[in-house]
């Protein structure tokens, strides 16, 4: 048999090849023609009548807790209803939201409503005629229109064939906030947020009828504690209630939706990043009505963060009540004497380690209320000039310290050799000044009180009887320069770092800001730095960094009020990490300060002030502490404020005194008395400790007078 040519061969592969091609063009053509005409009618209607939207499944928000797992903040998940767009005519779309409305309502559940007009009688929801010509402008309503007019207006405008009026105001809250807050087919509205269980099974049992809906399962923000800490766990809100500057910063703001919540104060704002966790992705299929068909999740949610903060939730329950329960006493005149406080604050700190383990503020608010919007009522009672309940006074206030800061001159006066633990100064009343009349000189207080001084004192004894002659004395030999360094070194007018937001600096009487007020050469301005007055103002806290460091022999320490930070899967994320986070975020600047090595007999000599102001007779804080079974170290402050009337008081404390662990700082705002305020110090010791003592009976004969500023 003759062999096939290669030519021949090559011919009949192409025949194949071109018979295959024919072949499959013909099943293609006989497939389009099946789906073009012989099925297309039945295609068409499946697709015009089927939509798939992608929405978003909010991650679990990471809890707060306490030091020993206590739940201050966490998650629970909530039942809510959002709309889409949907291709429906006015009236279905009317007739949908009113059996929304219809069903929330029956079950005592509330839903968006921002239409500015109420009815029976009708009226206009706006607190001035500018706010209202602006609405009425934005919205082509005349000027002259009525509220009545413009309702009706709005009925036309959207459709509303409903002859009820209290009908047309449920439609018109939703088609409103629709108008307000816009929607698509591929992004929702939320109607109603924190639903009862029996609106979200009957509204899912009128799918059918409900078109665009769909019930969603959503994270809401629970606080377990109520007020408790709650200056230092903050509050969260709407995103577009956020300082709009501070997030056009952000570098995440795309991952945010329309009706996102962040953390707007507190540890919730400062750490949002960990907190929120990521979102999953679910396709919802609808079809042309808006009913949901079906849907799936393509990617899961991860839950964010927990943040375990160094707070004990008891101790801090003590400090909030002993505060308040003080400032009433003083506003009541519970001490003898009536003074107006008007706020406070009290800072709890380990000595060893920085952590605070309870900080205070009062008045305080409820983070809850923020969550889903605040009432205007209720937010203007929090931004209220006078009580300034929103403001965190342990890292937001700044206030002189008064005589709470003349251990600063004592350990300056003695490192720098200008005294010694035996030098005795006589004071006899008034410190003599160049120039100065009389009556002008600065006093001391028990002078501006009675007539005399207290005579001849050593270290010790000026800060037990807290004399303002003996640091007026040594502050001269010091000089601004020499004074200010101490105070710098145990922190005062510098940030702490806490990791918390809108933390302030404060203002130390230094060369510098005595150069700049034109103080120079001032030995007046420099005396009364040296007694904690004229310029220097500091914040709570960082008085309490002062304390801790003094108590803890000079020691520097970070405070912080965060001890981990917990990833979902149950990982700790590196403290390096999160200091490095909070450095950042927060523009924290490194300690230059110089590191002082204090000499021990120094700071036993201080100390020794410092137990003698609590335990013995002559001490400004005697009649708080004598029947106490622990040792105490402590110094008052009652500081005349500089922009007003008030005498701010103050009380710094740490115990027990041969081997401290804690230490205390409360500050009343008009206060009055340094020492009214040491038995909120002295109930938190108690609580600390596990105390149970009984019959403490407080010595009213006791002196209270003020230490005069001039």
């Amino acid at each position: 048999m003759r062999k096939k040519t290669e030519l021949e061969k090559s011919n009949f592969r192409y025949n194949v090849i071109t018979t295959a091609v024919y072949l499959v063009g013909i099943v293609l053509l006989v497939q389009l023609f099946n789906l073009q005409i012989v099925n297309g009618a039945e295609y068409r209607e499946t697709s015009n009548t089927r939509l798939s939207r992608e929405t978003g499944i909010k991650a679990a928000r990471g809890s707060i807790l306490d030091r020993t797992g206590n739940i201050l903040v966490s998650t629970d998940m909530q039942f809510s209803l959002e709309i889409y767009k949907t291709k429906v005519e006015d009236n279905l779309l009317n007739s949908s939201i009113l059996l929304i409305t219809n069903v929330l309502e029956s079950n005592g559940d509330s839903y968006v409503d921002p239409f500015p007009i109420k009815i029976e009688p009708f009226e206009f929801l706006f607190t001035s005629k500018e706010d209202l010509s602006a609405w009425k402008s934005k919205y082509k309503i005349p000027e002259a229109a009525s509220a009545e007019e413009a309702f009706y207006i709005f009925r036309d405008k959207y459709k509303i064939q409903n002859e009820n009026v209290k009908e047309i105001r449920q439609i018109l809250a939703v088609r409103y906030a629709i108008t307000v807050t816009g929607y698509s087919t591929t992004r929702s509205i939320q109607i109603s947020n924190n639903i009862s269980r029996n609106s979200a099974v009957q509204l899912q049992e009128q799918g059918q009828s409900l078109t665009g809906a769909n019930i969603v399962i959503q994270p809401i923000r629970v606080y377990h504690m109520g007020n408790l800490a709650s200056h230092t766990i903050g509050y969260m809100g709407r995103i577009s209630n956020y300082n709009k500057e501070e997030f056009e910063k952000r570098e995440d703001t795309y991952e945010y939706d329309v009706d996102a919540k962040v953390g707007q104060t507190g540890i919730e704002k400062v750490f949002e990043e960990y907190l929120r966790g990521v979102d999953g992705i679910k396709q919802v299929d609808m079809d042309v009505d808006g009913t949901v068909t079906g849907e799936y999740t393509s990617q899961e949610a991860i839950g964010g963060a927990s943040i375990v903060l160094t707070i004990d939730a008891n101790l801090q329950k003590i400090a909030e009540q002993a505060l308040i329960d003080n400032i009433w006493k003083i506003k009541e005149g519970g001490f003898g004497q009536v003074y107006d406080a008007n706020g406070g604050t009290v800072v709890v700190t380990n000595v060893r380690t920085g952590e605070i383990l309870a900080m205070a503020s009062y008045p305080d608010y409820e983070p809850a209320l923020f969550y889903n919007g605040i009432s205007q009522e209720k937010y203007n009672e929090y931004n209220n000039r006078y009580t300034t309940p929103l403001i965190n006074r342990a890292i937001q206030g700044t206030y002189e310290p008064g005589s709470v800061f003349k251990m600063v001159t004592a350990i300056a006066a003695l490192e720098e050799g200008v005294t010694n633990t035996t030098e005795r100064i006589n004071d006899n009343g008034k410190f003599p000044l160049n120039g100065v009349p009389w009556e002008r000189l600065p006093a001391c207080w028990l002078f501006n009180s009675y007539g005399y001084g207290h005579g001849w004192q050593n270290v010790s004894q000026a800060i037990e009887h807290s004399c303002n002659m003996f640091f007026f004395t040594v502050s001269e030999r010091l000089g601004i320069g020499r004074l200010a360094k101490y105070a710098s070194f145990f922190g005062l007018g510098r940030k702490t770092g806490i990791e918390l937001d809108g933390e302030k600096t404060g203002t130390l009487a230094d060369e510098k800001t005595f150069e700049e007020r034109g103080y120079t050469g001032s030995t007046g301005q420099l005396v009364y730095a040296s007694i904690g007055q004229g310029i220097n103002s500091f914040t709570p806290v960082q008085v309490a960094k002062y304390i801790s460091m003094l108590a803890n022999g000079g020691s520097k320490l970070d405070l912080t009020i965060v001890k981990s930070v917990v990833q979902s899967n149950g990982t700790q994320i590196a403290k390096s990490e999160i200091n490095e986070f909070v450095k950042n975020k927060l523009n924290i600047l490194e300690d230059t300060s110089e590191d002082l090595a204090l000499n021990y007999d120094n700071l036993k000599t201080v100390w020794g002030g410092m137990r003698s102001v609590t335990g013995d007779v002559g001490g400004t804080a005697y009649s708080v502490f004598r029947d106490f079974n622990i040792e105490v170290g402590g110094k008052t402050g009652s500081a005349e404020a500089l922009y007003n009337d008030w005498i701010n008081a103050w009380f710094v404390g740490y115990a027990p005194f041969d081997n401290p662990e804690i230490a205390v700082v409360v500050m009343v705002e008009n206060g009055g008395h340094g020492f009214y305020t040491a038995e909120v110090v002295r109930e938190i010791i108690k609580e600390y400790f596990g105390m149970n003592v009984q019959n403490i009976v407080e010595d009213m004969s006791m002196s209270s007078e003020t230490e005069k500023f001039i």
